[in-house]
């Protein structure tokens, strides 16, 4: 390991004694970064980064960042432990994980394997906090793990069968916290302090609420906004919300340092400056921010280019990580007995699909820099077959319209077809976003979908609005983003490919109906999509990665023959600004939300501040 050398930042409190010296406020063994996403090696310690948001909540963003995990992706879509020191997969049947030792909370707490014991016991099995029990990535066969605590550094998770979830679920944008910071949370716990003293300490003191909602108010791990929470992360939240301005300042104990000895994060402090959203990329175009991809889209990007030739920033392009850029989704599970039946025949779905000239969309709504694609994973994954793309996905009107006129569907005096019921087959679909570009592809689609006898009418929703009709069945057709898992590993849960959750659009009972365990929603009766049900099965009770990118395939390939959702193009690009004197940000890179947080795969640590431009 290199001799520590001291943080600017803290040096004055390090003489003082008001702070350990580096080398005592790290890990016996940190993480030791020598790897750089980024062209610019290794930095300086010092400066800031300013960026834009547009709402308070999106404290949480920092925590999507700093994308600090006890395991996490790394550029390329491999796991490796990152507070964890390592770990050990015995079959997928037990987990051991082992803690750094000397690793410490932002407060100097040591974190170890109590913090572990605390959130298992009480909170995860604490029926007033988790009503609900444990998360369903702790379950197999709806049993949770024996937890076994070995020693202050060492803690195994075991089931009777493999559970291909446990893992997966630390690396996430949002990831299931096995942990907490005890020492802090306890004083909010009634096993621990008298509820009259809770409320006491509570902001608002007995007026602030039963146990559970002060518990709840601050135990807020991944939306960030308790000033007093201690953390993990490289920046520890400073402004107590609602504010203008929020400032994260370094963690003078993070576990992560460089090859020189310098403990990172290199940046002293984030600051989250609120602006309205429409006024972000302007903003960012004249110099207000120094690292800026929310809020920001390709209709953008000439004026971006534009604005930095006079503030000096630099616009790269990453590559969007989604299925589709807008992607339709028929509702399978509609309340309209003759869509609901219409959408059920497969021949319709794909005589929708390649009704659209994908070609088309891509110059007109993406100005030729995305690629025609189904909603389907994208090359880089290492499951990636170009049929998955293409199969289906092909601009043919004339077999579209070969595959209605067999369905029956005959065209009325206005060219557009009608169903068994004599109503004209338009279709209401459903939208929440209002951005251009979804606007763009959706007109144009529907001048596709006129040409075959299919007319079509936009409707927006509130997202509350949106999802509420699509789970009720009242919604027929849902125009959204496409799968978030585009860059999936043999590894990665395929479960998003599967009438598994509620979220899914095109089948949102049938996920309903696996989610509650039979309780809520209703039986998938569709034998194709029940099919993907049991490939997902497959995959869960796989004994190695082989068996797991063979269920993997079968999922991908009924997808792909199903066309159960319909995908446009893929592979947009996202705009990124990058100031002038900010060096170490990829000018590639995959933008998505899983794996690793927008931004947070390229380890934000370890960008820093030129002192020139």
């Amino acid at each position: 390991m290199p001799a520590m050398q001291e943080t600017p930042l803290f040096a004055d409190r390090v003489k003082a004694a008001a702070l350990p010296p580096a080398a005592q406020r790290i890990p016996g063994r940190p993480l030791v970064v020598r790897r750089f996403p980024g062209d610019d090696g290794p930095g300086r310690q010092g400066g800031q980064l300013d960026m834009l948001i547009s709402s308070a909540r999106e404290t949480s963003l920092m925590t999507v960042y700093s994308y600090t995990r006890l395991i996490v992706y790394d550029d390329r879509f491999k796991l490796h432990p990152d507070i964890l020191e390592s770990y050990d997969d015995n079959g997928g049947r037990s987990f051991t994980f082992r803690l750094r030792a000397g690793h410490k909370w932002s407060d100097g707490h040591p974190f170890t394997t109590e913090d572990f014991r605390f959130f298992w016991e009480d909170i995860a099995n604490n029926k007033e906090l988790s009503p609900g029990g444990p998360s369903v990535e702790l379950l197999v066969d709806e049993q949770p793990p024996k937890v076994d605590i070995v020693d202050d550094s060492t803690i195994r998770y075991s089931w009777p069968r493999p559970n291909p979830y446990f893992i997966e679920s630390q690396a996430r944008a949002a990831p299931l916290f096995l942990f907490r910071p005890a020492h802090y949370l306890r004083q909010f716990h009634p096993k621990y302090t008298d509820p009259a003293e809770i409320a006491r300490r509570a902001r608002g003191g007995q007026s602030a609420g039963n146990w559970v909602q002060i518990f709840r108010r601050a135990d807020v791990m991944f939306a960030n906004d308790n000033v007093d929470l201690p953390s993990l992360n490289p920046w520890i939240a400073t402004t107590p919300s609602p504010a203008q301005r929020y400032v994260f300042v370094r963690n003078p104990f993070y576990h992560r340092i460089d090859e020189k000895g310098l403990q990172l994060p290199y940046v002293d402090r984030v600051i989250f400056t609120m602006a309205a959203a429409n006024l972000i990329p302007a903003k960012a175009g004249l110099g207000e921010s120094d690292l800026q991809s929310r809020y920001l889209n390709m209709r953008d990007y000439t004026f971006l280019k534009k604005s930095a030739k006079t503030s000096g920033a630099e616009v790269r392009l990453w590559e969007v990580g989604s299925g589709s850029q807008v992607a339709l989704y028929p509702n399978l599970n509609a309340n309209d007995a003759e869509w609901r039946r219409l959408f059920r025949e497969v021949r319709f779905r794909r005589a929708l699909s390649i009704a659209i000239d994908r070609e088309e969309l891509n110059q007109v709504a993406f100005i030729g820099m995305a690629t025609p694609s189904n909603n389907t994973i994208m090359s880089r994954s290492v499951l990636f077959k170009p049929e998955y793309a293409t199969r289906w996905a092909q601009y043919d009107p004339a077999l579209a319209n070969k595959l209605l006129d067999e369905i029956g569907l005959k065209r009325g005096p206005d060219g557009i077809r009608l169903l068994a019921d004599g109503r004209p087959a338009i279709i209401i679909v459903e939208s929440q976003r209002e951005l251009t570009e979804e606007a763009d592809v959706l007109q144009l689609i529907t001048d596709h979908w006129r040409k075959i006898g299919i007319k079509i009418l936009v409707k927006q929703q509130t997202l509350e609005n949106f999802r509420l009709r699509n789970l009720s069945g009242e919604a027929l057709m849902m125009a959204y983003a496409g799968i978030v898992t585009a860059a999936p590993t043999p590894n990665t849960s395929p479960r998003e490919f599967a009438p598994t959750m509620r979220g899914g659009l095109q089948w949102p009972k049938w996920g309903l109906y696996v989610e509650s365990n039979g309780r809520q929603g209703e039986k998938c009766d569709l034998e194709s999509a029940s099919r993907l049900l049991d490939y997902v099965g497959e995959w869960e009770n796989a004994v190695d990665e082989a068996g797991r990118r063979r269920a993997w395939e079968k999922i991908l390939q009924t997808n792909t023959d199903e066309v159960f959702s319909i995908g446009t193009v893929n592979g947009a690009r996202q705009p990124v600004v990058v100031g002038p004197k900010v060096r170490n940000v990829p000018k590639e890179g995959y933008y998505a939300w899983d794996p690793g947080g927008y931004i947070g795969l390229y380890q934000p640590d370890t960008f820093w501040v030129s002192a020139s431009s």
